[in-house]
């Protein structure tokens, strides 16, 4: 494929969903091997990489909206529903960004031509490549884009004596810290303890005990242990004393 081609069909991804955001092509037609890439890489940041590790690939859940597209077919949405604003305070709304094919909770989305498709557990380039074998049966060679319209399944949940407490996205990297301020701070009796459970904690770290991480934001203020104000993780449950 050529490099006008490849642009030209970016293009038109990020114009029909408003913006950048997380997205995969099928990997059998993209002409950049890994090897390429990760070189590419060391090239600008060495060995240390202290540019920053890459991200780990997003994996598709429960109301996440998709964005499906054939290139030179367009969008294989069967059912497109928009993206509307979305208010943290309220747990069932959504986040403008466009629309797509939303999975449902069966863990399937509607698309022309296939019906329902599992989605679930899936990561986007894995989805991506799954639907170009299947559309392949319905057109010659097809080239399948997947792009995140729009993140409903990863969330975090804040309680106790903070001002806003609630279930709240996990749209981009957050700490203790900032979830705490994302909640409108503490309350008035807050004792600015802080616990953090966390179901699949990393075992191997000294940071947790059990299931539980205790931040005490008092110590942090005065430099103390400042490797405790971690980044949140889907599900996690921060309680505030």
């Amino acid at each position: 494929m050529s490099n006008y081609r490849i642009f030209l069909l970016t293009a038109l991804i990020v114009l029909s969903t408003g913006g950048w955001g997380w997205s995969a092509q099928s990997s059998a037609d993209v002409p950049v091997t890994e090897k390429t890439i990760a070189e590419a890489r060391a090239t600008v940041f060495g060995d240390s990489q202290e540019g920053g590790p890459m991200a780990s690939e997003y994996v598709v859940g429960h109301g996440d909206v998709l964005s499906v597209q054939v290139y030179g077919e367009g969008d294989m949405s069967a059912a497109n529903i928009a993206a509307a604003d979305r208010d943290d305070k309220k747990e069932d709304s959504l986040r403008s960004g466009g629309s797509g094919a939303q999975v449902r909770i069966d863990g399937r989305i509607s698309l022309k031509h296939i019906g329902d498709i599992d989605a679930v557990g899936f990561t986007l380039t894995q989805l991506a490549d799954y639907l170009k074998k299947i559309y392949s049966s319905v057109f010659d060679d097809p080239i399948v884009t997947v792009v995140l319209v729009q993140s409903n399944s990863q969330r975090y949940t804040v309680m106790g004596k903070v001002v806003k407490p609630g279930v709240f996205y996990l749209d981009y990297p957050i700490n203790l810290v900032q979830v705490v301020a994302r909640s409108g701070g503490f309350s008035e009796w807050a004792k600015s303890q802080i616990k953090l459970v966390r179901k699949d904690h990393d075992k191997d770290s000294e940071l947790f005990k059990g299931n539980t991480l205790s931040f005490d934001y008092g110590e942090f203020l005065d430099g103390k242990e400042l490797e405790k104000n971690v980044l949140v993780k889907p599900g996690d449950i921060i309680i505030v004393n």
